[in-house]
């Protein structure tokens, strides 16, 4: 079953980089993420409630649920949303590939879990790796604003992921159901959306084209409504840190598909920090015996 779930996590999680990118355009980003997760909230509550399983929660667990739309499904997709803007989708995944190193860190804060005996090495393996990946254009560019502003964000908004895994793994040592605690979770981060696109004087009329839609529906129902339930189950059943080992795999399948439909160059130093961030995070998730039987090995 944690197979099952994992290469659902991957597959799903590797493409909805690209659908992100499609979803640029003429509506404003509070819009487009107000609609994907309305409409992912609305298909979740309809399935719930037609099968009886939709759970009554206390209100203080209710709040814990607004906080975890907020930084799952509101302002963590509001700064991906824009961060699209100057990088490409599947850089955008090789810095979410980052989140294994956050839920090892939050969960030391938040649950006081020991952090892996691997954490530190595998941190200077990542932080060297993003920088190589970059390397190119950060010299091309000569430290361009819009290039670390789409760093920057990437990075803020994967923080704001491994924030709601914390709040997921709360919910689960409660013994919460994960489906209905997500369908109020994406209701409050559509309902955070909705709020600033209209306090900013937005259009809530979506795109009416194929590619909008299109990308709208795969997001809503694949990218959230199947794929964050199969992510924040596995974060029930193997640990936030082990479930994030998925993001590794993330960068292989949207940076394919950022070559094919965005031109996407691979630079030397591209395929050396992409090597460095999946050798960072096989790192984190080694035995720490295993460091140094390698070290052993080559010396």
């Amino acid at each position: 079953m944690n197979a099952v779930l994992y290469i659902l996590v991957v597959v799903i999680w590797g493409t909805t980089w690209l659908a992100i990118y499609m979803q640029q355009g003429v509506v404003s980003v509070p819009v487009s993420i107000f609609w994907r997760f309305a409409v992912a909230a609305g298909v979740m509550l309809t399935v719930l409630l037609a099968l009886g399983r939709l759970r009554r929660i206390s209100l203080r667990d209710h709040l814990f649920c607004l906080l975890q739309g907020a930084c799952v499904f509101g302002f963590n997709f509001f700064c991906f949303y824009h961060a699209a803007a100057y990088i490409s989708s599947g850089l955008e995944s090789v810095i979410f590939s980052m989140a294994v190193l956050f839920n090892a860190f939050n969960s030391m804060v938040f649950f006081r879990q020991r952090p892996h005996a691997n954490l530190l090495p595998a941190a200077v393996l990542g932080i060297a790796g993003v920088v190589a990946l970059f390397w190119h254009d950060l010299v091309a560019t000569r430290l361009a604003p819009e290039l670390l502003q789409g760093i920057g964000l990437s990075a803020l908004g994967t923080f704001g992921f491994s924030l709601g895994n914390m709040i997921s793994t709360r919910h689960q040592r409660r013994r919460l159901e994960i489906l209905s605690t997500n369908t109020y979770a994406m209701f409050y981060g559509a309902a955070i959306m909705g709020a600033i696109a209209w306090a900013c004087g937005d259009s809530f009329m979506p795109e009416l084209s194929a590619r909008y839609l299109g990308s709208l529906f795969y997001l809503a129902i694949f990218g959230s409504v199947i794929a964050f339930g199969a992510y924040f189950t596995l974060v029930g059943r193997i640990g936030a840190s082990q479930a994030a080992y998925s993001t590794l795999l993330f960068p292989l399948v949207a940076l394919s598909l950022s070559t094919i439909y965005e031109g996407y160059v691979w630079h030397s130093n591209a395929v050396i920090g992409l090597a460095m961030i999946l050798a960072g995070n096989l790192v984190m998730f080694s035995k720490p015996g295993m460091l140094k039987a390698w070290g052993k090995t080559i010396a």
